[in-house]
């Protein structure tokens, strides 16, 4: 039950109060209105589907759908890993949408390794000052969310134009090589230095 435990806190750490409110919308259903007032974390909601048997270590269902349902792919396919035996990347690659997988996995090298700089980034890749200001308001104590948040919008800006190329091309704008070549090890793509 503790690696369970561990993965739920994982999760839960990498939720932000958007997706933990848009979780919380799709969970009416199930949790009671009174009950539904007193989650203010990720955690709690797990806490709770989990008394509800609405997820357990051996039945991650209801906690994937959620996930997809609120656009976090990379900590769907995370709980997915945990489920079962490690899956190869061609499998995962058939699955799902691998263009999507590898953008959710670029985000993800992006958060962990972008440092103070990272507004320049956004701007190199038409996010506005004011969408930005938006962001940081909404998650104050949290730079790796901030990120995250502000990748998302851009993704939802440029649509089937946001993907990992226009990416390492942004990341190379601003001088930031080594993020760049990190994506492209990471996802083995072929990566030319200019």
């Amino acid at each position: 039950m503790e690696e369970f435990n561990v993965m739920l806190l994982r999760i839960a750490g990498k939720l932000s109060d958007t997706d933990l409110n848009n979780m919380k919308f799709l969970c009416q259903d199930k949790i009671p209105r009174k009950k539904m007032e007193t989650i203010a974390s990720p955690t709690d909601l797990f806490i709770k589907l989990m008394e509800l048997t609405e997820i357990s270590k051996d039945n991650l269902n209801f906690l994937i759908q959620l996930l997809q349902h609120t656009q976090r792919y990379d900590l769907a396919k995370e709980v997915k890993g945990f489920q079962g035996p490690p899956v190869s990347r061609e499998e995962t690659s058939e699955a799902e949408d691998p263009e999507e997988d590898q953008l959710g996995r670029a985000f993800d090298i992006i958060c962990e390794n972008m440092g103070r700089d990272w507004k320049m980034l956004m701007r190199a890749l038409g996010v506005n000052d004011s969408t930005m200001e938006q962001i940081i308001y909404a998650n104050p104590y949290n730079l790796k969310e901030q990120i995250r948040q502000c990748l998302r919008e851009w993704k939802k800006k440029k649509r089937e134009n946001a993907n990992v190329s226009a990416l390492i091309k942004a990341l190379e704008k601003c001088r930031m090589k080594l993020v760049a070549e990190k994506i492209s090890d990471e996802l083995n793509l072929s990566y030319g230095m200019s």
